[in-house]
């Protein structure tokens, strides 16, 4: 079973992320969405609220867990004994900072295998900070995330 990791903050989870998630899952078998409790990021939604709304948008692919995870992800990794993380790109900019720690992931794990995706050019100008903007303005992100996460933001904001 072939088996990849897609690691982020998720804060929220957005169009873009989904769409990565479901090419991802036509390459793999199985796919662990990865959320990250980062202490250095201070979060709109805790770790336990984006792990549950990740699985109020995934709940009918069980080929899709959703678990939250600590630290770095080479140890998660090895944790689940699964070698290939899938990293969107919405631009060349990002392609900067995940060349980076594709690198450093694989000199620290010699197995560890990064694979990049191409985000569609809908979502090449979206980020979860950009949806938390607009939202916080009260604007409309309903082009951006699903209605459960445009309700959450709603009760959150």
């Amino acid at each position: 079973m072939k088996k990849a990791i897609y690691a982020g903050s998720f804060d929220p989870i957005t169009y873009g992320h989904m769409d990565i998630v479901q090419r991802a899952v036509r390459i793999f078998d199985e796919v662990h969405i990865a959320v990250i409790q980062n202490p250095d990021k201070s979060s709109l939604f805790s770790l336990e609220e984006r792990i549950c709304l990740i699985r109020q948008v995934f709940d009918d692919q069980p080929n899709i867990i959703i678990e939250g995870f600590q630290g770095l992800l080479i140890d998660f990794s090895k944790k689940k004994k699964i070698f290939t993380v899938v990293r969107g790109l919405r631009a060349v900019s990002d392609f900067d900072f995940e060349f980076q720690m594709a690198l450093t992931n694989r000199s620290l794990l010699p197995t560890f295998d990064t694979v990049f995706l191409m985000t569609d050019h809908k979502y090449s100008y979206l980020s979860s900070s950009l949806v938390k903007q607009v939202a916080m303005y009260n604007g409309d992100v309903t082009q951006f995330v699903p209605p459960t996460v445009q309700t959450a933001l709603k009760e959150k904001l």
